[in-house]
């Protein structure tokens, strides 16, 4: 019964939190194609809250069917572990969001905003894959590759944002 139990971390990860890097690395990649498409901050927000939404309900959608078909459960109780397995998701784009609105509050540009919203993001899948090292026992050497592998992912999705502009 140990895999029913949930612990939950600071960061609002919780554990099997591989909701929360797919939630930061999907807002990212919004950031990334959004800022040469949107036209105000406001769109962009829009695209942002839009997209993890639509991310977050079909990632909800597998871990219920997936929990329904894995475990028999029924589909409620199914349902209930996906809503609480995939919030992480949508949770984790609050962050990026903000940095984008509080930078554009304090006068930046939307581009600039924008870069700094990334490079957030890049941040946090670092943080997010230190943190995973760390608790699945890696050493100093092991976390710093964790981290650093989180953040290439966040860099490749810089990098599309280069390419795609």
């Amino acid at each position: 019964m140990a895999d029913d139990r949930r612990q939950v971390f600071r960061l609002g990860l919780a554990s099997g939190g591989e909701a929360a890097i797919t939630g930061t690395v999907v807002c990212a990649a919004v950031i990334a194609y959004g800022v040469g498409h949107a036209d105000s901050t406001a769109q962009l927000s829009v695209a942002i809250i839009a997209t993890v939404g639509v991310y977050w309900l079909a990632h909800l959608h597998a871990v219920t069917i997936g929990s329904s078909l894995t475990h028999g459960h029924h589909p409620v109780k199914a349902l209930r572990h996906a809503v609480v397995e995939t919030a992480p998701v949508a949770a984790v784009s609050v962050v990026p969001l903000a940095v984008l609105l509080v930078t554009r509050l304090a006068g930046a540009s939307l581009s600039t905003s924008a870069w700094t919203a990334l490079v957030v993001t890049i941040g946090l899948l670092a943080v997010y894959s230190y943190i995973a090292g760390a608790r699945g026992g890696l050493d100093t050497t092991g976390r710093i590759a964790s981290a650093a592998a989180g953040a290439g992912i966040g860099i490749l999705v810089a990098f599309l944002k280069v390419a795609l502009h």
